[in-house]
């Protein structure tokens, strides 16, 4: 189960690249699965894509690597 984390990064990408190739526009958040904290978006529906490669074991190592710009970009769903 995804958990949605309330976090925003400060510089960088600030929209999900795979969500607009889908027709949406969604802000990315830090968000949490089973397996770690991953870059996404979501809807109010839940989880709507994953746009990190990687996964990160607490939110804080998550949100740092997304505001220094340390993550790689998903290159498709």
């Amino acid at each position: 189960m995804t958990q949605i984390v309330q976090s925003q990064a400060t510089t960088g990408v600030t929209f999900g690249v795979l969500a607009a190739q889908c027709g949406e526009v969604l802000p990315m958040q830090v968000l949490r699965s089973g397996g770690g904290f991953y870059l996404g978006t979501c809807t109010e529906r839940g989880p709507f894509t994953r746009e990190s490669l990687e996964t990160w074991n607490t939110q804080a190592k998550a949100e740092k690597a997304w505001a220094k710009g340390h993550w790689s970009q998903k290159d498709h769903l």
